[in-house]
């Protein structure tokens, strides 16, 4: 038989009943717009009240608070921070062609281009050398950066001249390079250099796992900050050469390379590209050569072009006159002549936004690109529209 309830059991039925309705009410109502006032509670419960709490994140209990109240309720088990995907990055690389006593100039481009550019980029370095870099070089450029950096020999069959060249007829060209007062007329070094430059860089072991190279040279300038990924850009706008300063070429160097072009060009019509850039180079629809050219101490390219059947077949061309030796072909007119005719006149891409400077030949910004560049030029000393500057000419493809 039931017992009758006493005035002691109905206090704590409704003590019990108004307990379990508080529990409820915070249960279901919560803040506006974060999380619900169980969570607050529970965080509240586990952290200290003289910890610094950090919302979103639910530290581990302390050992004095109760089993009960510290188990995480199955609803909000612990948070899994969301990590954001690294940078997206191109395949590149910054590569400078240097010797042991280019030291101070390799010191002072590099300086300029980490601080203007890939300290915000952190791209791997390549040093290449004919000859082995000294401990002092290798420590003294190392230290300028925190990307990764790499030192390499060029092979010698890639840098001397070869064997097959006659050293009376090339001798004879230097004398009358020299005779004419043209600058390395006479020296064999720079042939070598230039040779390299146009055929075999890019084929360097360490340069060979990238895409993308950005040319630089020891003792250049860079007046202005860079804030995008230039090779992203050029990746992205499918780009395949980028110039800041363009000019004409001296004819003496180079009399018989336009002939030898437009053999090329007659012998494999299929590498020339519908589209090209044939009036960069010519006034008179590709009769003759203007002799303009990009400054090629200045390149943001890329190097699958350098790769591909249309160049190496057009450099073995080239290679075979023995030109690069018995006159004095530079690899500025090489490159420009191929990626003005194998490529579209779009994929050639003018950075006037990159403030340059090589010897007493300047890209300075102009305007807003100036200021938002921060760049550190004098607009005043600008090569672009020179008289002997070809950059109109390359400014006509647009129109």
């Amino acid at each position: 038989m039931a017992l009758p309830l006493t005035a002691a059991h109905r206090r704590s039925i409704a003590i019990a009943f108004a307990t379990v309705l508080i529990v409820c009410y915070f249960m279901t109502i919560g803040h506006e717009g974060n999380y619900t006032s169980f969570k607050t509670l529970s965080t509240q419960w586990s952290i200290p009240k003289d910890s610094a709490v950090v919302l979103d994140t639910i530290e581990a209990p302390s050992q004095s608070t109760s089993s009960s109240r510290s188990k995480p309720s199955p609803s909000f088990a612990n948070v899994i921070p969301q990590v954001s995907p690294p940078p997206r990055r191109a395949n590149a690389t910054l590569v400078m062609l240097a010797r042991n006593n280019d030291l101070n100039g390799v010191i002072s481009s590099v300086e300029q281009l980490e601080a203007r550019f890939n300290r915000k980029f952190n791209y791997p370095w390549v040093f290449l050398n004919d000859e082995p870099f000294s401990t002092d070089f290798k420590r003294r450029v190392s230290v300028l950066t925190d990307a990764n950096v790499s030192f390499g020999l060029v092979p010698r069959e890639d840098w001397i001249q070869p064997d097959w060249i006659d050293e009376g007829r090339a001798q004879e060209g230097r004398n009358k390079l020299v005779r004419q007062g043209v600058i390395y007329g006479g020296s064999v070094s720079y042939r070598n250099m230039c040779r390299f430059n146009s055929g075999f860089f890019f084929r360097h072991e360490l340069l060979t796992p990238y895409k993308w190279y950005w040319r630089v040279e020891p003792d250049v300038r860079y007046y202005c900050d860079l804030d995008y990924d230039p090779f992203l850009f050029m990746e992205d706008r499918d780009k395949v050469y980028g110039f800041t300063i363009s000019m004409p070429e001296w004819e003496p160097t180079i009399p018989s390379l336009w002939s030898t072009v437009k053999d090329f060009i007659a012998e494999h019509p299929q590498y020339v590209s519908p589209d090209n850039s044939m009036d960069f180079l010519s006034d008179n629809a590709g009769d003759s050569y203007n002799m303009c050219h990009f400054w090629s101490n200045f390149e943001i390219a890329d190097m699958d072009f350098w790769r591909s059947e249309a160049y190496t077949k057009f450099f073995e061309y080239l290679e075979k006159t023995g030109g690069f030796y018995y006159e004095r072909w530079g690899d500025a007119p090489v490159h420009s002549i191929a990626a003005a005719l194998f490529t579209r006149k779009d994929q050639i891409h003018f950075f006037k936004d990159i403030g340059y400077k090589h010897a007493e030949f300047a890209h300075c910004p102009q305007g807003k690109q100036w200021r938002e560049g921060h760049c550190s030029c004098d607009p005043n000393d600008n090569f672009d529209f020179a008289q002997n500057s070809c950059l109109r000419h390359f400014m006509r493809l647009h129109d």
